[in-house]
């Protein structure tokens, strides 16, 4: 039993990983190769749904939901990872990544570090958290919902990473 545990874990890690760099991908280098490519733009929104987000003097949700969305995964692999901590140490490393994406834009010049996205990103980290509790409600074992878990996240990252390969090679 313990075997199988500690080859979810593993394979829940390597998701996790995987899954970090297209984050890394996305947010920071705007799913372009390199650094070169980027716009040089430097700017810093501290007022919630301000500025970014107006788009037609109206509030542009399609950003707010990418951002929450994107997220979500976080607050699972988490949860799978380290089911046993509290809800908000649980939310601490979403919160501190979402944080270092927003300062590593403004740092590098190659986006708008925004309040908006901190606040999306990490309400998407904590839907994540919940979804996980309410599927472990449903499958009762920690090792039974680290698995389905583990099975949909394996299906939607070679997904994901498939569509961004003809989304890159589309764009070269």
């Amino acid at each position: 039993m313990k075997n199988k545990e500690s080859k979810q874990c593993r394979m829940t890690t390597c998701l996790f990983l995987v899954y970090l760099i297209v984050l890394t991908w996305i947010i920071l280098f705007k799913m372009g190769f390199s650094i070169q490519e980027l716009g040089h733009f430097r700017g810093i929104n501290l007022i919630p749904f301000e500025g970014s987000v107006i788009v037609n003097n109206k509030i542009d949700f399609s950003e707010i939901y990418a951002n929450v969305l994107v997220f979500v995964p976080f607050g699972l692999y988490i949860s799978m990872l380290k089911s046993n901590w509290p809800f908000l140490k649980k939310v601490l490393p979403i919160a501190g990544v979402s944080l270092l994406y927003e300062v590593l834009q403004f740092i590098l010049a190659i986006g708008a570090s925004d309040i908006t996205d901190f606040i999306g990103n990490t309400l998407g980290g904590i839907i994540g958290i919940g979804i996980y509790f309410v599927i472990r409600k449903i499958f009762k074992t920690e090792n039974q919902t680290n698995k389905i878990l583990n099975i949909i996240a394996l299906i939607a990252t070679i997904c994901i990473v498939i569509f961004l390969s003809f989304l890159t090679l589309a764009n070269a």
